[in-house]
């Protein structure tokens, strides 16, 4: 699948010359068929509808199908990189595919605008000027889920998530702030429909309470299955599991769970209560998280394109980090490793009318930076 989209109106300029910018070609490859298309179809529309309000001719838009496929994945970057000649990439879902593709891209002088995976390696060791998460580190929204268990009394959780990067971080995410023991840990293949088993662990752990993180599919089928095995344990999850497309899929079973989000559509502030309203119109459904994280990627590229030209790499990714937009979050900056600081939230699973979506009931954490940024060096 390709898309060129070319939106119109007048063009921003830059510099103190005032001369017109040099347009910019972006790279998006996401995931659009197959389990979890609805993430990346959600990031797509976002970024494109941010692109549409601000009419700038200058931006534009190459759209690709990773099919969730590592391999497919490069295959797309290397074509972008050397036929497309794309000035910046963006779009990426899962972890495992950010890993084959980023490094090798911002190697090559490409920027990388990540609106959802954040990888523990990128966030440290592995950090790259040209990197910037509009999202968050992947551990962060686990490391909240942790610090509610705690204010909620659980002292016995058992915890489980599939086993690649986003996986291993989750679970790590939520040990570094929640106090009490484990029940169990385990780590599921990805993918995975059938939670027979685990659950039957979980039964009979003695645990007091489960965290898991398991998005797309994979979370609808162990909430369905867990709802229908008679286990009366509360549950606690990231936003991945419980976010707007997923909530219909799973129903009843999701009502009441607690789950954390560093955004959610009753975020008051212009900026996003704007979002809500135009996403709706635009595609006739609630926005989810990961439609307001590619909304935002899109706005803060839009933002350096207004100071910068992408050709001056310097400039430009001086433009990136000041992260100078309105974020459909409120308060929104980067750390010295390009990642987000940010208030994390806890919402409850809801129903309004025939609608199953979130409210925020709290925050979990507040101007939260990720846990690897003292190992950047750059």
């Amino acid at each position: 699948m390709k898309l060129v989209t070319m939106a119109a109106v007048a063009a921003l300029t830059i510099g103190l010359s005032g001369a017109k910018a040099e347009p910019v070609k972006v790279g998006m490859i996401t995931t659009l068929s197959g389990g979890g298309a609805g993430l990346g179809i959600d990031v797509r529309d976002g970024f494109m509808l941010a692109v549409k309000q601000s009419g700038n001719e200058d931006l534009e838009v190459v759209i690709e199908d990773d099919q969730r496929k590592p391999d497919i994945a490069v295959q797309l970057a290397d074509k972008m990189i050397q036929s497309e000649k794309v000035d910046v990439l963006t779009g990426i879902i899962w972890s495992n595919l950010a890993m084959a593709v980023v490094p090798a891209a911002t190697a090559q002088g490409k920027f990388y605008l990540s609106p959802n995976a954040g990888p523990s390696v990128l966030a440290g060791k592995g950090c790259h000027p040209n990197y910037f998460n509009v999202a968050w580190q992947n551990d962060n929204l686990h490391e909240a889920a942790g610090a509610y268990a705690n204010f909620a009394g659980h002292k016995n959780s058992f915890i489980l998530a599939p086993n690649y990067p986003a996986g291993k971080d989750a679970l790590t995410g939520y040990k570094r702030f929640y106090e009490g023991d484990l029940a169990g840990e385990i780590y599921t293949k990805l993918g995975q429909t059938d939670y027979a088993a685990e659950i039957a662990q979980i039964r009979a752990s003695g645990a007091d309470s489960v965290f898991f993180f398991l998005p797309g599919g994979m979370g609808i089928s162990f909430l369905k299955q867990y709802e229908d095995s008679g286990v009366d344990l509360p549950v606690v999850g990231p936003a991945f599991s419980f976010d707007q497309g997923i909530l219909q899929a799973v129903g009843d079973a999701a009502l009441g769970v607690i789950n954390t989000s560093q955004w959610n559509k009753d975020i008051d502030n212009p900026t996003n209560k704007a979002f809500v309203d135009a996403f709706q119109a635009e595609y006739g459904r609630l926005p989810s998280l990961y439609a307001s994280q590619g909304f935002d990627t899109a706005n803060l590229l839009l933002s350096a394109m207004a100071k910068a030209d992408v050709k001056d790499a310097d400039a430009f990714r001086e433009a990136l980090k000041a992260a100078d937009f309105s974020s459909t979050r409120g308060s929104f900056t980067f750390g010295p490793n390009h990642h987000p600081i940010q208030d994390i939230y806890v919402r409850e699973v809801v129903k309004e009318g025939d609608v199953f979506t979130n409210k925020i009931i709290g925050t979990a954490l507040t101007s939260h930076a990720d846990a690897y940024w003292s190992e950047c060096n750059m």
